[in-house]
């Protein structure tokens, strides 16, 4: 969370790129294909505080797949 005080998030962008990274780290590992791995490491360098709608129904669907 420190880290991402020097984008000049408010407090509650910060929390929300929490949940993001959090929902990252759950579902990356070496053993995921290489364009999943891709996607998920994009994700992890935007440089915005939120995902599109098309982005959290991808990470949800990536968690629902590792879950199983």
């Amino acid at each position: 969370m420190q880290h991402l005080k020097s984008f000049n998030y408010l407090p509650a962008e910060c929390e929300q790129m929490q949940v993001i990274c959090d929902g990252i780290n759950r579902v990356y590992s070496s053993g995921l294909e290489e364009s999943v791995q891709k996607f998920l490491e994009s994700l992890g360098k935007l440089n915005r505080p939120y995902l599109t709608a098309l982005e959290e129904k991808l990470l949800s669907l990536l968690e629902a797949e590792i879950a199983n």
